[in-house]
């Protein structure tokens, strides 16, 4: 038998993350075109839903054209019923209005004013803002992934920074005309494709790109929130959070939101669906146990709104990668959508997060509106970790990534709980912690930071 190393540590209340807030949005937690299944979406009780409102499909021929199939009127009257906002994604630029290829070219004419006829994309661009305003979509996301270079997978854009700079501004003037509550989203980018190739991350050139043009103060920088895709490492959601919230910070433009508009982990050994892939190998347990890590450490880092890429993998040839949170070929759940499911029911209404991170372990604190506190803890090694948690009162309730709960009782004032180990690979190290544990404590008299945070922990070494 190894031996056993125990130690205690206190938790200070100068905490390495915090967030907090006095009002809570109800559509905090969002799906990726959960459109597909409109009832079974309604089942998640998600907040949000992403969807690409594709320029080629809209105006195939020319700017006469106005085809709205693509984005189906059905979709839009279900998601409102079920009180999930649309957040429209617009991309793909039609052969037509580009000297570039297809899909990825830069349009023509976006040095000329918003209101020009050769203005291309403002003309998409403000047709749809004042189109979709009377069916509830207000929030546009300015393309996708344009820090992806041209010999790399997933290339979108093939416009410089200051290509991309003007169909932003264009996108915030032709689109705020047209309907003064729209909000205008940065383009949801990657991160590292620039930090493993050694360039200044793309955001920063963009923001740079912005500070430069004088009338961006005037006109809110020409954007609303800052979009960011992070997918596999949930302990990289701090921190690349942290950083472009410094980058934000620094230029003075505290007041703009971050939110996640993709984020899973893509499950290799689904028995039913399995995949071939050099890196990140994982099991559906994983990849639940990565949507509920992620979305603790987005709360404790500030991020307004998060979105789990994708709920349906359609049409995925067989082999294929499938990020959907259901099986890509029967539709059956993945243990992945009971954990969105507890997320949004849990975590929706969080006004404030701590989140405190040791050598072992990973552990967020949050309180929610009515007063009850939820604590997420997970290991973060592939060793065993039982800790103790101090009680709130008389009863608690311990959850699992699926939700499955059940009644916990106090002992001598504290909870003793045991943290499965994570499963660490040679290439990719521990990057998803061991399944996660949630210690909810009903409504208590005290608040998050009355609590004493002081565990004792013994660690199978």
């Amino acid at each position: 038998m190894r031996a056993l190393r125990a130690f205690i540590f206190v938790l200070l209340l100068c905490l390495p993350a915090a967030a907090s807030a006095q009002s809570v949005p109800s559509s905090r937690f969002g799906i990726v075109e959960g459109f597909w299944l409109p009832e079974l979406t309604c089942s998640l009780h998600v907040g949000w839903e992403r969807i690409i409102f594709d320029w080629s499909q809209h105006q195939p021929n020319g700017p006469s054209d106005w085809h709205t199939l693509n984005v189906d009127d059905r979709w839009l009257k279900a998601a409102s019923r079920c009180g999930r906002e649309v957040v429209a994604l617009l991309k793909n630029t039609p052969q037509w209005a580009t000297d570039g290829r297809a899909g990825i070219g830069v349009p023509r004419g976006l040095h000329l004013p918003i209101d020009h006829p050769d203005n291309l994309w403002a003309g998409f661009v403000r047709r749809t803002a004042d189109y979709y305003a009377s069916r509830g979509v207000n929030r546009f996301i300015i393309w996708n992934e344009p820090d992806i270079q041209a010999d790399a997978y997933g290339y979108e854009f093939e416009g410089t920074v200051d290509d991309y700079f003007m169909l932003l501004k264009v996108a915030y003037l032709a689109a705020r005309a047209a309907n003064p509550s729209a909000k205008i989203h940065l383009a949801g980018t990657t991160y590292w494709h620039d930090v493993n190739q050694g360039r200044t991350p793309y955001i920063e050139r963009l923001l740079d790109r912005i500070a430069q043009d004088p009338a961006a103060a005037a006109h809110g920088h020409y954007f609303d929130v800052l979009s960011l895709h992070i997918y596999f490492r949930s302990e990289t959601v701090p921190l690349i959070v942290q950083e472009m919230r410094g980058l934000l910070d620094a230029r003075g433009l505290s007041d703009k939101a971050i939110w996640i508009n993709e984020t899973n982990a893509a499950p290799t050994a689904d028995p039913d669906w399995l995949v071939q892939r050099p890196a990140f190998q994982l099991d559906l347990k994983q990849q639940a146990a990565y949507i509920v890590q992620a979305a603790a450490l987005a709360l404790a880092s500030g991020v307004e709104r998060m979105a789990v890429y994708k709920l349906f993998d359609q049409q995925l040839p067989a082999g294929g990668e499938s990020f959907g949170i259901l099986n890509p070929a029967s539709q059956a759940p993945r243990p992945a959508f009971a954990a969105l499911q507890m997320v949004a029911q849990h975590f929706a209404a969080v006004t404030s997060a701590e989140w405190v991170q040791t050598e072992y372990m990973n552990i967020v604190h949050m309180q929610r509106h009515d007063s009850q506190i939820i604590t997420a803890a997970w290991a973060r090694r592939d060793l065993a970790v039982t800790y103790q948690l101090s009680a709130a009162g008389s009863k608690a309730y311990l959850a699992d990534s699926s939700g499955a709960m059940r009644r916990i009782e106090p002992q001598d004032g504290t909870y003793a709980l045991q943290l499965s180990p994570a499963r660490c690979t040679a290439g990719d190290g521990c990057f998803i912690g061991g399944d996660v544990q949630l210690v909810i404590q009903p409504a208590a008299a005290i608040t998050l930071r009355q609590l004493e945070p002081v565990y004792t922990m013994v660690i199978d070494a």
